[in-house]
């Protein structure tokens, strides 16, 4: 009920053409039922009786019915249509909204192409369903029910007959729908990892291509393509039985009904014209037996994407804004007092553990550690991506859950290893930091994070168009772009999270030279591997397993720190980075 109840707030837009489509269908129903009755009047009044007036005056009446019945159905198929498809609309756009207020924690409840099959797949099947629901659902039923009680009028003999075949086909759809209810939840489930297998392909096919792991994949998209088709064989088996026990219902009772009626007619009790009309409502039950019957096979299937859906669209953000929110951020200054942090609540191991520090507001701050030791963790906190599970994140005085969400994040710029260049030109992605920069902003910008000199090299300049991901540029052209377009947002707060990896030592020193002299009252903080990315900083923070186990100056901790002094020598002789080698405090 609470899965309805969410995806029926979506069609209150369209709930007058909800209204009008079923309206149709039972006025089409109604003016085809009818016209049996005509025909048998045209027959034992008209034909046998050889009265022309009854035939043409029948007729006239026919040819109205037909015409009522022809535009009730047709206005049933263009309000259902309107109806469904803008019930998919709004869901879809629901969705993707709802989709953007997610925190991290929330994203990593779901997989991207999960997230991508129920925006596509699962709407598409709801859409059908609803559209089915409007017309066929309101149509069969009310087809079947209205033929059953004019059969009983004109000869209870034969409708009981009808009866009793409605009743056993009943149970066979029934059964049918429950087998398959199961098997259609784990198909759209399994469709996840198809699509997973195909964007992470599409995606990175250059890395496929260059490490010739092209059968690997087409092996790895066999298995899942595979699954997919041998849960739908498995369903299709079970749906298979519904054909074959329709056609046998609709032909047994055919022969039946012909042969009880024949004998009836020569008996007295049932006129040439009655028979043809229960010969057609004969087919009019069964037909609409069978699409009560595709009806429960679609429902079954959207029952499993309409959950999924609900799922998406009750997920409801783990991080919100407090009541009264703070709108300004007076300085850069960071204070973590006591953090620990875990990703799952349940965890006993917690990610971040017991970690105090206090940044000073324009600090040029290192940070150090082996992979897994939870760097990016710690930044991550500072943006409020994530909330701290005990102790404070603060933020120029005050804890960052006291901030409006995009207040703090417009002056926390982070920029990380693997940041995404959109498909536009350079000034595009640019602007992605700030929408009203200008273009000599953006330029600056450029010239800061040491981008402007390849930038000028490119045959449009600032307008070259770069491919969707970034895919025409290098990975230092693309880390440097993204540095720009932190940048361009003036924040208190600029996080590089290992940003210049791709960038030659060279430049890198540049880059930390124009950040010192252009952005002094700019708090930094730099993850990295190398030595030299961090030497320069006021201070440098050594992580590991989670925990500080070192915050000091370079000149410090080179003198008196272990895991430092054997970095910078491994570091400075050619010996490797951080990751290589370690020793122990």
């Amino acid at each position: 009920m609470n899965m309805l109840k969410t995806l029926g707030a979506y069609v209150k837009e369209f709930k007058k053409d909800s209204i009008i489509t079923p309206i149709c269908m039972a006025v089409e129903v109604v003016m085809e039922m009818i016209i049996p009755l005509l025909m048998a009047r045209i027959v034992d009044q008209g034909i046998t009786a050889g009265n022309m007036a009854v035939i043409y005056q029948t007729g006239g009446w026919m040819v109205l019915c037909a015409a009522i019945s022809l535009s009730a159905g047709f206005g049933g198929g263009y309000f259902g249509a309107r109806a469904s498809t803008g019930f998919a609309r709004n869901l879809r756009e629901a969705m993707y909204n709802n989709i953007q207020t997610f925190s991290f924690a929330n994203i990593d409840k779901f997989s991207t192409a999960g997230l991508v099959t129920r925006l596509t797949t699962d709407v598409t099947n709801v859409q059908n369903a609803y559209q089915m629901l409007l017309r066929i659902a309101i149509r069969a039923p009310f087809s079947l029910i209205t033929a059953m009680v004019l059969s009983f009028v004109i000869s209870p003999r034969i409708a009981t007959i009808f009866l009793g075949v409605v009743i056993a086909l009943g149970v066979i759809i029934f059964a049918i729908a429950a087998r398959t209810m199961k098997t259609f939840r784990r198909i759209f489930n399994t469709y996840d990892a198809l699509n997973e297998s195909v964007q992470e392909n599409v995606s990175a096919i250059r890395v496929v291509k260059a490490n010739v792991r092209e059968d690997y994949e087409v092996k790895k998209f066999k298995k899942a393509s595979g699954l997919v088709h041998d849960l739908f064989s498995k369903a299709e088996k079970v749906l298979a039985i519904n054909s074959p026990a329709m056609q046998t219902a609709v032909y047994g009772t055919i022969l039946a009904v012909s042969y009880i009626g024949a004998r009836m007619i020569v008996a007295g009790s049932l006129s040439t014209g009655n028979l043809m009309s229960l010969l057609t409502y004969c087919m009019n039950i069964l037909m609409s037996l069978m699409m009560v019957s595709m009806v429960f096979v679609m429902i079954t299937m959207s029952i499993a994407s309409a959950e999924r859906i609900a799922e998406v669209l009750n997920e409801k953000s783990t991080i919100t804004n407090p009541e009264h929110p703070v709108e300004t951020v007076k300085d850069g200054s960071i204070v973590f007092d006591h953090v620990t942090f875990r990703y799952n609540p349940e965890s006993p191991q917690p990610v971040l553990n017991d970690v105090s520090l206090n940044i000073r507001s324009g600090e040029t701050v290192g940070i150090l550690g082996g992979t897994g030791s939870a760097k990016s963790t710690l930044v991550s906190l500072i943006p409020r991506l994530y909330d701290v599970s005990v102790g404070s994140v603060s933020v120029g005085g005050l804890d960052v859950r006291q901030y409006d969400m995009e207040a703090i994040r417009n002056q926390v710029a982070v920029v990380l290893q693997k940041n995404e260049l959109f498909s536009g030109t350079i000034y595009d992605n640019l602007r992605w930091g700030n929408e009203h920069a200008s273009d000599a902003e953006c330029q600056e910008a450029c010239r800061l994070a040491c981008a402007d000199e390849f930038i000028e090299r490119f045959p449009d300049g600032y307008n070259t168009w770069i491919e969707q991901g970034g895919n025409n540029v290098s990975g230092g052209q693309k880390q440097r772009l993204c540095l720009a377009r932190a940048l361009l947002k003036n924040p208190k707060i600029l996080i590089l999270d290992d940003s210049t990896s791709a960038v030659d030592t060279a430049t890198d020193a540049k880059i930390r030279k124009a950040f010192r002299e252009d952005i002094p009252d700019t708090t930094k903080l730099i993850i990295a591997q190398r030595i030299s990315s961090v030497e320069d900083a006021d201070r440098i923070i050594i992580m590991d397993e989670g925990r500080v186990v070192a915050f000091d100056t370079p000149e410090n901790l080179l003198a008196h720190n272990r895991i430092y002094q054997e970095i910078y020598e491994e570091q400075k002789s050619g010996g490797g980075d951080f990751d290589e080698k370690r020793g122990e405090d």
